[in-house]
């Protein structure tokens, strides 16, 4: 077939002239695309480009060279190869960052998932070669760091709430202040998890105050458990009250239940000693006698993706004999990845040193500038007209953690002549690395919070490759 592009006029059935799948994989022309593709994802966005095509020759369009056909082939196989998941850099500020894969995974732990490239007892005991339990170093770490009795790991914080309820309070009631009503990303609501529980929910108090009398009024015999959930994705500030772990504990003097705490993000030491809010710990919780405390391994633990459940060993083995269990339990990755994490936190005065998400936090100021100041020198050297100004702003932990404690930062905010930020924004989303930026007051911001070692001189790349390419264009 010609190259050249034909007029499809006269032609009713013109479609037929465009050349097979066969035809194009044995032409000259494909042989870049199957050097750089496999086969079979190859044949796939041709077929997908020649019925848009057909498409296209049916409403009057015309017939498409090969290199037409090609092109548009290797533009559709070149998406698709970006938006897989891989590496890029975190110019947010945000430091857990829900759509970046929250907390940055901490060498420890990225350095044990790489040995698992072999065999390992997962679920095998190497003293007897029998049968052994999944999880044991992670979950006695959990009980050591938290003084819980047992512990439970399961996918993710969500889901260790569900299971809570669904092994303990099926049937009954569960007493939740209205204040607490939790929705979370992906509109999971605390309601709706409640709801298919097969418990049933009880809400006391206000949205804006509740107190310890509501949820006395509220219990009867069918009274399963009380609920504290933390609000850690948002704050009700002003005309408050609320109750703590400790005196929903007395309600127990009083009526045989459950105090379960939903700690949400969950914090195993304070956050104090990096100049941030004070977050209720598990350790707390666990000391003001709470019978269960659940939270997420991926927030301010710094791990993987997890749901972490401690407290009363009696009640964590009937909640381990729950079908849905194994329905949510982690796999091996998670395990020993959470397991190396949670190592960390036993030595916690090094965890600016030996975990990502600590280190994002301690960083001083005054190194946040000059980080900024030397992507700077080094995007302007390369005589590119771009704006970068040096300014101060905030950073956010993110990932629904600490949503009223802004953190302190440096920020670069570029601009290049001609350009919207948005533009500017989108070239440095297409730089290999990805960069992941912010867009405020007409500017691209790149916060130097989220930058991980070695990345200054990638971002001063990316930016000054941008800056070239919009001024070409």
């Amino acid at each position: 077939m010609s190259d050249n592009v034909r007029s499809t006029a006269g032609n009713p059935d013109s479609r037929r002239q465009l050349p097979s799948v066969n035809a194009l994989l044995d032409d000259p022309v494909i042989a870049d695309l199957l050097a750089v593709h496999p086969r079979a994802r190859v044949v796939v966005a041709l077929r997908r480009v020649l019925d848009a095509m057909r498409e296209r020759i049916a409403a009057g369009g015309t017939i498409p060279s090969v290199a037409d056909i090609v092109k548009e082939a290797s533009d559709g196989l070149h998406t698709r190869e970006r938006e897989r998941l891989r590496p890029v850099i975190n110019a947010t500020g945000i430091i857990l960052h829900t759509g970046l894969g929250r907390a940055v995974l901490p060498p420890a732990a990225v350095a044990a998932l790489a040995k698992l490239d072999r065999c390992c007892n997962l679920q095998i005991a190497l003293a007897t070669g029998t049968r052994g339990r999944r999880n044991y170093e992670t979950e006695q770490l959990l009980c050591e760091l938290t003084g819980a009795e047992a512990a439970l790991v399961v996918n993710n914080n969500a889901a260790a709430t569900l299971l809570i309820l669904a092994a303990l309070c099926i049937g009954r009631e569960v007493v939740v202040s209205r204040g607490q009503l939790i929705e979370i990303g992906g509109s999971f609501r605390l309601p709706d998890c409640v709801h298919q529980s097969g418990a049933r929910l009880v809400e006391v108090g206000t949205t804006n105050k509740t107190h310890l009398r509501d949820y006395a009024a509220a219990l009867s015999d069918n009274t399963a458990a009380v609920m504290r959930v933390n609000p850690s994705n948002y704050r009700v500030v002003g005309f408050t009250a609320e109750v703590s772990v400790a005196e929903l504990v007395s309600l127990k003097r009083e009526k045989e239940l459950l105090v379960i705490d939903d700690l949400g993000c969950g914090a195993l030491i304070g956050l104090e000693r990096f100049g941030l809010e004070h977050e209720p710990t598990a350790g707390e919780s666990i000391a003001a006698g709470a019978d269960l405390v659940c939270f997420s391994g991926d927030k301010l633990i710094g791990g993987p993706q997890a749901g972490i459940i401690v407290g009363r060993a009696a009640l964590i083995q009937r909640i381990r004999k729950h079908p849905l269990t194994r329905m949510l339990r982690i796999d091996k990755c998670t395990d020993i990845a959470l397991e190396h994490t949670l190592r960390l936190f036993l030595d916690p005065d090094r965890l600016p040193e030996t975990n990502p998400t600590y280190a994002m936090l301690a960083v001083p100021l005054e190194t946040l500038r000059r980080r900024a100041r030397g992507i700077q020198r080094r995007v302007l050297q390369n005589a590119v007209q771009a704006s970068l100004r040096i300014v101060e702003g905030e950073s956010a932990l993110g990932g629904g953690s600490l949503p009223a404690t802004p953190i302190r930062t440096w920020l670069i905010a570029l601009t290049v002549p001609g350009w919207s930020a948005g533009e500017l924004a989108a070239r440095l989303r297409l730089h290999e690395p990805p960069i992941i930026a912010r867009v405020a007051d007409d500017a691209v911001l790149l916060d130097m919070r989220t930058l991980l070692p070695g990345e200054d001189k990638e971002l001063a790349r990316a930016v000054i490759t941008a800056a070239q390419e919009t001024t070409r264009c």
